[in-house]
């Protein structure tokens, strides 16, 4: 028998898979982090040869510099919204009277834009899956003569709305991509809009997407009216106490050396607290009893999964997806405390909640308590019910974080820190402010093991998030998880020395499977992981971790993921946990949960489509565990040229983004000529800019 010697550090594929033994160029995650959503393009060393073959040579054929080239982010990615040829009048689009009347810059002729307006897409069913191209199953020959039939039109009325299906009525009207499956048309052509009653009264109060800033809301910021009362209070008291300690600073040093100053600005927030709640306890602006540390919401989270606030992945969509797969704790992604305060639309659409989030977070990243603590007052206000927490990022590693001052760079300030935690805690009431951190700064000096056992008795923290990497250290070596146990087991010493009540403790990094997520779990102590990279990867690992078991989960489970699986916890057979079906048998997954949250109007389908791509960059790089040689898989592997035990397998674990577009188009139609996508690593970029 022939055997294959891989290079260490390949995923161990089985000989009859590889086509190989060269491997893919990893992704770097360290630099594609780091990247913005700005203009630019990239300049791709990895262009097909005109034969066709990416990499005819092997990696040999490339020099230092075009690897070099080839590893990172493309920075500068720019994403235009897509829309309509002829774009129509929302309110007219909704069979409402446009307020505009002729100085409308949309249209208003309906008729026009039904004739201009591209065929509606047809979602296919569960059942036309396959695992063999063309992937979808053909339509049959009557139903392909009733197209021939109305071609001409843009209608089908054999389709389905994921909107509508959801809600009863789909708030896009007449410009939604799937019309037929909500509307009638008469004789003479004329078209009206239908809605569902009884759906609409059923899912009323179980899928209105939560946490919506008012426009009121977002007038007053921009104009620096919006009123802070609790805010105003402990920023003067803080001024007061920077002038008793001679108006100096305590928040320079790092954390070696500074011990002494430190415990003092401690002592002195106490003080803050104590202050401000007798001062202050009749402003009309202010709880009638001021909230006390101890009397703050306890964070019963041992045992729970926890997915990590995700850049740019982790939205609303795939949280939703998550969800339905096992995770029970979301967080939304990292909001910038100044893009906040500046009323930002795109800011403050990251705290948007579905109602299957039974456990959501904000997550902010700041520099200083005169940002910091307003953000916190705000959204403790306008979302009192909606936020189960808010958390403070001290991980962020990036250039464009760190050199302000947020981010991982509040590791070396601790005094700022706690001044941030007391403000924060003061201004959200009873919502709890946790902490995500990391190791330290700087590689071979660590930091954490003493920040973090302050957090709690000190600040009043009410979760520590712990990434075993430091900011200088980013993906390049392993997570380190003696030291997540040296740090559990500091903040466990203290607490039992002062007779606290523990605070839960999340370590994080590298969890790829269940087998490691119990393992480690059992061996540190923490109460349990948050998930980043694992789930982009493979959502499904939150079904593993619940049902304690590694998932060989098929090409065609896969793909239903993407699409729904209405009906496939019912008929698959490969699903024997149970508890998928109690988790997601029943939901719609990615495709159809984009496209309720972003619309399903040509703009939101093609928003939908960016961000099912985004997805997809990341899941490509999941090895069926059915074709390794040993488990459980590391996260770090690099997977070797390979092919799956079907078509469909080969096709979905391809890095080309190319391919990656090809399947959006089995659910969202073809893409539009104007329509593009750059990844966001430029390992993945083959050629131009993948599009239609």
């Amino acid at each position: 028998m022939t055997t294959t010697t891989l290079p260490p550090g390949t995923a161990p594929v089985r000989p009859e898979f590889l086509l190989s033994s060269i491997y893919h160029p990893a992704a770097d995650d360290d630099a594609a982090e780091g990247s913005t959503s700005r203009a630019g393009r990239p300049a791709d060393p990895r262009a097909p040869t005109p034969d066709g073959d990416r990499n005819p040579g092997g990696r040999k054929k490339f020099s230092k510099e075009q690897k070099k080239a080839q590893r990172g982010a493309n920075k500068g990615r720019r994403f235009g919204k897509v829309r309509d040829e002829l774009e129509l009048c929302w309110r007219v689009a909704n069979g409402a009277i446009c307020e505009y009347g002729a100085e409308c810059r949309f249209t208003h002729d309906i008729s026009a834009y039904l004739a201009a307006k591209p065929r509606d897409i047809r979602l296919p069913p569960a059942s036309s899956l396959t695992d063999t191209q063309p992937f979808v199953a053909t339509e049959n020959a009557d139903q392909s003569a009733e197209e021939g039939e109305q071609s001409k039109s843009s209608f089908d009325f054999s389709t389905t709305c994921p909107y509508f299906e959801e809600a009863g009525e789909c708030r896009l009207g007449l410009k939604c991509r799937f019309l037929g499956a909500h509307s009638r048309m008469d004789e003479k052509g004329v078209v009206t809009l239908v809605t569902d009653e009884e759906k609409k009264s059923r899912v009323a109060l179980t899928n209105i997407e939560l946490n919506q800033v008012s426009a009121e809301t977002l007038k007053l910021l921009r104009q620096k009216k919006y009123p802070r009362p609790v805010t105003d209070a402990y920023l003067k008291e803080l001024e007061a106490a920077n002038q008793v300690l001679h108006g100096a600073e305590v928040d320079a040093p790092a954390l070696e050396g500074e011990t002494k100053e430190v415990q003092l600005d401690a002592q002195q927030m106490d003080g803050i607290t104590v202050k401000q709640s007798s001062e202050n306890a009749d402003q009309n602006d202010t709880p009638d009893v001021p909230m006390r540390f101890s009397e703050k919401k306890r964070l019963h989270w041992k045992g729970k999964t926890y997915l990590a606030p995700l850049t740019t992945v982790g939205n609303l969509p795939f949280r939703r997806m998550c969800v339905s797969l096992g995770a029970d704790i979301t967080c939304g992604e990292m909001g910038l405390a100044t893009s906040f305060l500046t009323a930002s639309r795109e800011e403050w659409s990251l705290v948007r909640r579905h109602p299957s989030e039974t456990i959501f977070g904000v997550q902010l990243a700041g520099n200083k308590p005169s940002t910091m603590v307003p953000t916190a007052e705000i959204l403790g206000r306008e979302f009192a019910g909606g936020i189960d927490f808010v958390d403070i990022n001290c991980g962020c590693p990036i250039d464009l974080v760190f050199k302000t001052g947020s981010g991982s760079a509040l590791l070396d300030a601790p005094a700022k820190l706690g001044k941030i935690i007391v403000g924060m805690n003061k201004a959200l009431g009873e919502i709890p402010v946790t902490v995500k951190l990391r190791t330290g700064v700087k590689d071979g000096r660590n930091t954490s093991h003493k920040l973090m056992p302050r957090l709690n008795p000190e600040w009043g923290v009410g979760c520590i998030t712990l990434h075993g990497r430091t900011r200088q250290q980013r993906y390049t070596k392993l997570a380190d998880w003696e030291y997540i146990k040296q740090c559990v087991d500091a903040v466990r010493t203290r607490e039992a020395d002062e007779g606290l009540s523990p605070v839960p403790i999340f370590g994080g990094g590298d969890c790829f499977s269940s087998e490691d997520y119990w393992e480690r779990v059992e061996s540190t102590g923490v109460d349990g992981i948050m998930i980043a990279r694992g789930a982009l990867i493979k959502p499904w690992i939150f079904t593993e971790v619940k049902e304690r078991r590694e998932w060989d989960i098929s090409s065609r489970e896969r793909l239903e993921l993407i699409r729904n699986v209405r009906q496939f916890a019912s008929s698959t057979q490969l699903l024997i946990g149970a508890n998928f079906e109690r988790c997601c048998g029943g939901g719609l997954q990615y495709a159809e949960y984009g496209l309720t949250h972003f619309g399903t109007d040509t703009a939101g389908v093609n928003t939908t489509r960016r961000y099912l791509c985004e997805a997809l960059s990341f899941q490509h790089r999941y090895v069926p565990i059915g074709l390794l040689e040993r488990l459980p898989a590391r996260i770090n592997d690099r997977a070797p040229a390979f092919k799956g035990r079907d078509e469909l397998e080969t096709l979905l674990a391809s890095p080309n983004s190319q391919d990656w577009v090809k399947v959006s188009e089995m659910f969202l139609g073809p893409v539009p000529e104007t329509w593009t996508f750059t990844p966001k690593h430029k390992s993945n970029a083959y050629g131009e800019e993948s599009q239609g």
